[in-house]
Order: C-alpha cells, then sequence, then structure tokens
C-alpha cells in the first residue's frame, strides 16, 4: 500500500491515523534515520527510507515464503517487480514480457521512478 497521507495510510490499513504516525516515529527513532519527510499537507519517503523500505520488504516476503514452506499453507503468486525510468520502451518490454509470462504464477509491478531510485 503506498499513500502519500498518514490518514488515508491509516484508513486503509484500518487503524487510526495517530497510531501510524506514533509507529512511524517509534521506528525512525528505533532505527536513527529519517524514513519520511512531512509537511502540512502530505509526507514523502527520504532515500534513506526507500532502501529501508526495500530491505523492509524482502524481509516481508522471505518470511512469508518461509511461512508458507513450513506451514503447508498454499503458495501465493510470486512478486515479479521491475522499477525504471519513465521510458515508453520500458514499458514496452514490460507488457510484452508479462504476455509471456503465466499471468496466473506472479503478481507484476512495474515502478517507474528517478534514476536514483531505480
Amino acid at each position: 500500500m503506498e499513500c502519500r497521507l498518514i490518514t488515508e495510510a491509516a484508513r486503509q490499513a484500518f487503524v487510526t491515523q495517530p497510531m501510524i504516525s506514533n509507529s512511524v516515529r517509534d521506528l525512525e527513532k528505533e532505527i536513527g534515520i529519517e524514513i519520511f519527510s512531512r509537511n502540512a499537507k502530505e509526507i514523502s519517503i527520504t532515500s534513506e527510507g526507500a532502501e529501508f523500505l526495500s530491505y523492509a520488504r524482502q524481509v516481508v516476503e522471505q518470511t512469508e515464503l518461509l511461512e508458507r514452506r513450513y506451514t503447508g499453507k498454499k503458495m501465493a503468486r510470486q512478486i515479479c517487480s521491475f522499477s525504471t525510468q519513465h521510458y515508453a520502451f520500458a514499458v514496452n518490454a514490460f507488457v510484452n514480457f508479462v504476455r509471456k509470462m503465466n499471468v496466473e504464477e506472479y503478481d507484476f509491478t512495474l515502478r517507474e521512478t528517478r534514476t536514483y531510485e531505480t
């Protein structure tokens, strides 16, 4: 889930806005980095926060794989993610790739971003 407003993130997670704000501040304090920069209208992820989030997503995915492997749960679809700058040829290549794959087996994501975030 990606939101630019904490209130929207709270709504999607079915928790209160102060709960998310306090949890993020506690996490930032614990790990010693600023994950989000905030202003009165919205939040945005910092470069350190983007790196942290990348690692956190990997941990969550690996945890889910371990649970499915050792608890006998049905395997969920695999995640296939691509990150690129905004180029038409990249989108076309992504679409062609997806067409060749078993779409029932994967959840595909294409993230268009800046060079340093790719």
